[in-house]
């Protein structure tokens, strides 16, 4: 019996077995038939590979290995680079990238919850007539990838809203967030690459000569699996996060250093010679259980979507009585005639000032955060507006753009011969599990990390109960489990693009698609013609699955993104 530790050569193994050196028994056709005559064998069983050829893999091929490699796995490496990243720290873009990397899932679900919240904002104030709307709307939708905060003691929110010495503030924070992290040359190189690689290697794949060494190193497969990377780039590329920790820090801090709130006197003055609590900022040292609030990356934006719905709801509440009133000729200062405005100005500045217990005022209850059985106060929902239907549809948009692509790698080597699942569609098979599995796991953590803490009492401190402690601790266990996995995932889906590639795979036990066929598993080991051109159905359908559900998932982004703002 030959060593398990040399190399295989499975075309001088069958010989051996036609030849009758191992037995009369153990020859099969390519579809797993016995046959009477062991010369004319085309595939032996997975026990007879085992005895004949032994148990190892067949010789590493370098030749193989460089073209697989470059045209499939190369480009793909190249186009994570341009994801955004423009976390605080070096160790959050890692993890940011690991996290993508092991869930696609997950990375497309940020991607369709950034675009959903967008389009959400824009409807949400659309019926909205009042000054600044059209900035607010910009600046919440770019703040996405911070920890909003939103603050509304002492008059600061009502106050940045309706005096019109704030107008600055909202014109200049738009400005400043208005930075463009878009198309550069090494992205659109980097793109431009992968897909040039993907349509000349699935051509080559069918026009190319098939043996059995490039047939299972063939890398149609982890073109496929990868394919979810593509849609995922250009999309962020095309909704340019305001992902950049100073830079957005820098321009909430200058925007805030010109913010005005009311005074007792109607006299306004500068929040800053008051206290350094502002009405929008963006939150730090929110504990544990926040944490990943605060890392900018994108990908993160599925921690941020209850909690910053919340934060624009306030915000929309505030402009919304605001906008009511305005409508009915309503000044702030109740003293005070309203004076008519133009098309120009259709609220003029008199119309806006009043002393603090009039702006405050003239912006309830939009802004107030009562629980419902405090006397006086206003019911606030615990999760926002429009957040089933909109996790809803970025569950589904994610999912298919997982199993869109990875189903498309199962597909094709799921029909490679012998048909069935081996090494390679099993790995292809743990790596969507996983992916999804992640999800799963990063979204239950970021709700029950909004539940733990969006309880609060009439003074804005927590209520701490069992079930929120509860809900806590289980949230950061959810959150380091999936961070977790997410890394062994990435490390798994590499080194099994990197086995295929080097003949690892290439061994009885992974060409025998033992997983599904059991006891009946075989290894087929001469490709006959007809078996290559059976393959042309599933490859084509492979490639139209992948490269139909990433062209959706970018018609979703670019139906949806640039939403139409309020006048």
């Amino acid at each position: 019996m030959p060593s398990v530790i040399a190399a295989v050569n499975f075309s001088q193994c069958l010989e051996e077995v036609r030849s009758g050196q191992w037995g009369t028994t153990g020859g099969l056709d390519n579809y797993g038939h016995p046959l009477s005559n062991i010369s004319e064998a085309t595939a032996i069983t997975y026990d007879l590979c085992l005895t004949a050829c032994g148990s190892g893999s067949e010789a590493f091929d370098w030749n193989i290995f460089s073209q697989q490699f470059t045209a499939w796995l190369l480009p793909y490496l190249a186009l994570v680079s341009q994801l955004p990243f423009g976390a605080k720290t070096r160790l959050e873009n890692l993890v940011s990238m690991f996290l993508t990397v092991g869930s696609p899932t997950l990375a497309a679900y940020s991607v369709a919850l950034t675009v959903l919240n967008g389009h959400w904002i824009a409807e949400r104030f659309a019926h909205l007539n009042y000054p600044n709307i059209r900035n607010a709307v910009r600046i919440l939708s770019s703040l996405q990838q911070s920890s909003l905060q939103i603050d509304t003691e002492n008059s600061l929110l009502a106050s940045l809203i309706i005096l019109p010495e704030n107008d600055e503030w909202w014109l200049e924070l738009a400005l400043w967030l208005n930075y463009v992290h878009t198309w550069s040359i090494s992205a659109v190189a980097s793109i431009l690459w992968v897909v040039i690689a993907y349509l000349f290697t699935v051509v080559d794949s069918f026009t190319g000569v098939l043996n059995y060494s490039t047939l299972n190193a063939n890398g149609q497969a982890v073109g496929s699996v990868f394919l979810w990377l593509l849609p995922i780039v250009v999309a962020w590329l095309q909704i340019s996060p305001k992902c950049d920790f100073l830079r957005v820090h820098q321009a909430i801090r200058r925007a805030n250093a010109i913010a005005y709130v009311a005074t007792p006197n109607g006299q306004p003055t500068l929040a800053s010679s008051l206290s350094s609590k502002r009405a929008i900022s963006i939150r730090h040292g929110a504990g544990e259980i926040h944490c990943d609030e605060q890392c900018t990356a994108p990908i993160f934006n599925y921690a941020r979507f209850l909690p910053w719905t919340l934060a624009v709801e306030d915000v929309y509440y505030a402009f919304r009585e605001a906008s009511f009133k305005s409508e009915r000729n309503q000044p702030v200062n109740s003293q005070a005639a309203w004076e008519t405005g133009d098309k120009a100005v259709r609220v003029r500045p008199a119309n806006r000032r009043g002393s603090l217990p009039q702006v405050v005022a003239y912006a309830e209850p939009g802004f107030k955060c009562f629980e419902p059985d405090l006397p006086n106060g206003r019911p606030r929902a615990r999760w926002g507006s429009g957040v089933v239907s909109r996790f809803f549809v970025a569950s589904v948009l994610a999912l298919g753009l997982t199993w869109g692509t990875i189903g498309a790698a199962l597909i094709v080597s799921y029909f490679t011969p012998a048909k069935g699942i081996g090494c390679r569609a099993g790995s292809y098979l743990i790596y969507g599990v996983l992916s999804t599995v992640i999800w799963i796991m990063l979204v239950a953590s970021s709700l029950l990390a909004h539940y733990s803490t969006s309880t609060a009492t009439f003074n804005g401190r927590y209520l701490h109960t069992k079930s929120t402690r509860l809900a806590g601790i289980i949230s950061i266990i959810l959150r380091r489990t999936g961070k977790t996995l997410a890394t062994i995932n990435t490390v798994w889906i590499m080194l099994a693009c990197l086995f295929q590639f080097s003949s690892f795979f290439d061994r009885c036990y992974c060409n025998s698609s033992i997983f599904t066929l059991g006891k009946n598993a075989y290894n087929v080991i001469d490709i006959l013609p007809k078996d290559v051109a059976a393959l042309n159905a599933p490859w084509i359908g492979g490639v139209a699955l992948a490269g139909g559900c990433a062209i959706l998932f970018l018609a979703f982004v670019n139906v949806l993104i640039d939403p139409a703002l309020p006048d």
